[in-house]
C-alpha cells in the first residue's frame, strides 16, 4: 500500500505544520482521506491520500 502526495509545505515555516493541517482538512471537507506525515530528510510536511490500485 503506498501514498500519493498532493501537496508539500517547508517544515520552517513560522506556521510550523499548520499550512499543511489547512490544506488536509480542505481535502477531508471534500471526502478525501488526507493526512498530514512529515519527511525528515526534505524537511517537508507532506499532505498524502492512500494510493489508488489501478491494477484491479
Amino acid at each position: 500500500m503506498g501514498a500519493k502526495v498532493l501537496e508539500r509545505f517547508p517544515a520552517g515555516s513560522p506556521r510550523g505544520s499548520w499550512p499543511a493541517e489547512e490544506f488536509a482538512a480542505r481535502c477531508r471537507a471534500e471526502g478525501r482521506q488526507a493526512t498530514v506525515v512529515m519527511d525528515l530528510k526534505a524537511d517537508d510536511f507532506l499532505v498524502v491520500v492512500p494510493a489508488v490500485d489501478d491494477d484491479r
